[in-house]
């Protein structure tokens, strides 16, 4: 890995010379068929892509891109970032395998677990969502072939001392995977600190300006890189040169974007944990929230992506919030350039086992834009829960 900044290296992987007269950005080459000046070149890789699947400038310029960022050997790019975890599970898991995880996990992940993987006899244990460490750990057993973590969780956004669980399961011969979103590759660096597979929805922070769908996996290893593209080609999955270009376009000002984004997130948070309308703010950055102590320890910046519970309320008072917001938009998805609110009380019905929370689960994505006026949005949305 180059010694420089991440914000560096992004910026200088596209003005490398040696060349000669290129654009800044790789050009967008629509294909699926590519063509040989000789017979004996039409099975040759070292020219290229010897067909469209195999993915042309863009895409092998944002897979290297990728890499360097999560400093691993080998990225790849799926279509979505739930195929960033399903296919990586896929690939390194049989029937009679166990994968632990905990209830935080991504519902969408969840429901792949449950639905597809369990009906081809790969089973999945779910620990409660604060499970540390050491419980997890512990629920590792002789089937166990795989632990998916998140840490931030999704929508509760508990904490894991990832290092010390990956160092577990290496001794046990278990892999582990990390869906590294939150911190987009920039915060927290999973191979590291000893991951297996580390894996992004690209399409948030990376892409960052909510139009692409595209998820990357990264990974270390000779026998997992093997495997992962054994099952992408298996597959078939490929990334169109327009969505791989304009992830590439957005990762050059992924730094700026996400140090902005973590400033104004930390703001917003600090305002929300002292209005009296809210009982907690699920924030592991903001100091004495649940999980501060391991992020301050193992990561070098935050997301904007937060948890609040309300004191009390009902889902009429959740939309109400909603309702009443301008500047918020109401949508799914994070990481883009937009400040985003959803009501996620009802996906706590999900967990097996029960999230105790006060009142009302409301999540923020925040944006670009100018704090205060999103606090001034809060505000109205405030209001309007109180009734």
């Amino acid at each position: 890995m180059s010694p420089h900044s991440d914000r560096t290296r992004l910026i200088a992987s596209a003005t490398r010379r040696g060349q000669g007269r290129r654009p800044v950005n790789p050009p967008i080459e629509r294909a699926s068929t590519m063509l040989s000046d000789t017979a004996g070149a039409m099975r040759d890789g070292a020219d290229g892509p010897v067909y469209g699947l195999e993915g042309t400038t863009a895409a092998r310029e944002l897979r290297a891109a990728l890499a360097d960022l999560e400093g691993g050997v080998q990225a790849f790019l799926v279509p979505s970032g739930l195929a960033s975890v399903t296919v990586p599970v896929l690939a390194l898991t049989r029937p009679g395998d166990e994968i632990v995880t905990t209830d935080a996990v991504y519902g969408p992940t969840r429901r792949f677990l449950s639905r597809y993987l369990a009906g081809r006899g790969v089973t999945t244990r779910f620990l409660p969502a604060g499970a540390d460490a050491d419980a997890i750990i512990a629920a590792v057993g002789e089937k166990t072939r795989l632990v998916l973590m998140e840490s931030p969780a999704s929508l509760t956004f508990e904490m894991v001392d990832v290092a010390k669980v990956a160092a577990a399961c290496r001794s046990r011969d278990a892999l582990t995977v990390l869906d590294n979103t939150w911190a987009a590759g920039l915060a927290f660096k999973p191979l590291a600190h000893g991951v297996d597979v580390s894996v992004q929805a690209l399409t948030k922070y990376a892409a960052g300006h909510s139009d692409v769908l595209i998820g990357g996996i990264v990974a270390n290893e000779a026998r997992l890189i093997r495997a992962i593209g054994d099952a992408i080609e298996d597959l078939g999955w490929h990334v169109s040169p327009d969505d791989a270009w304009l992830t590439l376009r957005g990762l050059r000002t992924l730094p700026l974007r996400y140090a902005e984004q973590g400033r104004s997130g930390l703001q917003v948070a600090e305002w929300l944990q002292a209005r009296p309308e809210v009982a907690q703010v699920l924030y592991p950055p903001l100091p004495g929230a649940v999980g501060h102590d391991l992020w301050a320890r193992d990561f070098t910046g935050a997301a904007s992506l937060m948890g609040v519970v309300m004191k009390g309320g009902d889902a009429a008072a959740g939309q109400r919030f909603l309702d009443a917001l301008s500047l918020f938009g109401l949508g799914y998805s994070w990481g883009g350039f937009e400040s985003l609110a959803t009501h996620e009380t009802h996906q706590m019905a999900y967990r097996d086992h029960p999230t105790p929370l006060e009142g009302e689960l409301i999540r923020f994505h925040i944006g670009l834009e100018d704090p205060a006026d999103l606090i001034a949005d809060l505000e109205r949305g405030l209001a309007a829960f109180a009734g």
